[in-house]
């Protein structure tokens, strides 16, 4: 069987400590292979295709595009970037993995809606490489089994500290801000768990006073059966935890967007008073992602998330940092 060949677009830290080690682990590699890495900078090219045995190295995005023997690129350039290049991408004849969240906005997530529709044999993909664990594929057969009866509620939280004023997450010109950032994550998982588009939404916001961006938020999504209710920071110690509320029981997830790839872990089901605890193996959800895409790609079948969840999500992020932004002094 034939294996997608890859491009990366960038050397950004996802791709160098995450998603590249991923896709080079012997478990993902039947169906696809890194062969290129792109960045401005040749030598920071040359130095990860060096450290991990890709073929090519190229100065600039557009040559790897260029490229006739690249099928599909990954992108984990910074958020403004990610419309522009995932089009020019298109017009390249390339399938495209991208990173979340998917735009700076609704209107320019449209425009890439509207690209992919232009070429329609080409797969697009928003990269929540959460919804692939095997965890979330548990949970979700879970619930869609009626084990928890029909969910009411999901409480999430995303915490983590980075104080580091010239990275891209304390540029708001570049799609900065805990809300892009993680908060983009309850956000999906919430509109995943409920099946649904939320009716009414609202948060509150902290900006940073040093650069504008927001640190921290607390929101709330009304659903048509439920709520949903978030709180993300870039100013803690890590942490992360959902809990989905239904009713005849609960599920918890202790790791829901970033659990270890080097040991087990569990998650807690209680159905009509009975708690079970279930483990997990070892894996990666990066490869996993990875490794789904270019079976897609292989098979001529729909990607596991269809592009237009990727503009609903933007909605809803758009109408939560309009609701934190507009929250009294």
């Amino acid at each position: 069987m034939k294996k997608i060949r890859w491009g990366i677009l960038g050397t950004a830290t996802i791709a160098r400590e995450a998603v590249l080690p991923a896709m080079q682990r012997p478990a993902y590699r039947e169906h696809l292979e890194v062969a290129a890495v792109a960045s401005r900078d040749l030598a920071k090219a040359q130095a990860m295709a060096a450290a991990f045995g890709i073929e090519k190295a190229f100065g600039s995005y557009e040559t790897l595009l260029a490229d006739p023997n690249i099928d599909a690129v990954y992108i984990p350039l910074p958020n403004h970037l990610h419309v522009p290049y995932a089009i020019r991408a298109l017009e390249a004849g390339k399938h495209v993995l991208c990173e979340k969240p998917i735009a700076l906005s609704a209107n320019q997530a449209e425009e890439l809606v509207r690209a992919a529709g232009d070429h329609p044999r080409l797969k697009v993909m928003e990269a929540f490489m959460y919804r692939h664990h095997p965890q979330w594929q548990w949970a979700m057969g879970a619930i869609r089994g009626g084990q928890i009866g029909d969910v009411r509620a999901v409480h999430s939280c995303f915490y983590f500290q980075d104080d580091n004023p010239a990275g891209i997450l304390h540029h708001p010109e570049w799609g900065g801000g805990c809300l892009m950032d993680i908060g983009c994550y309850p956000v999906s998982l919430s509109r995943w768990l409920f099946q649904a588009e939320p009716l009414h939404v609202s948060a509150i916001m902290e900006n940073d006073p040093r650069c504008g961006v927001d640190r921290s938020i607390a929101g709330i999504l009304q659903f048509p059966t439920g709520a949903a209710t978030f709180a993300c920071s870039t100013q803690l110690a890590n942490f992360q935890h959902v809990s989905v509320h239904g009713t005849r029981g609960r599920l918890e997830l202790e790791l829901p967007f970033n659990p270890p790839t080097d040991r087990p872990h569990r998650a807690l089901l209680e159905a009509d008073g009975v708690v079970e605890s279930v483990e997990f193996d070892t894996c990666d959800h990066y490869g996993i992602q990875a490794d789904l895409f270019s079976r897609a790609i292989l098979d001529g079948t729909e990607v596991p998330t269809p592009i237009h969840d990727a503009l609903a999500n933007m909605r809803v992020i758009e109408a939560l940092a309009h609701s934190g932004k507009n929250a009294l002094p």
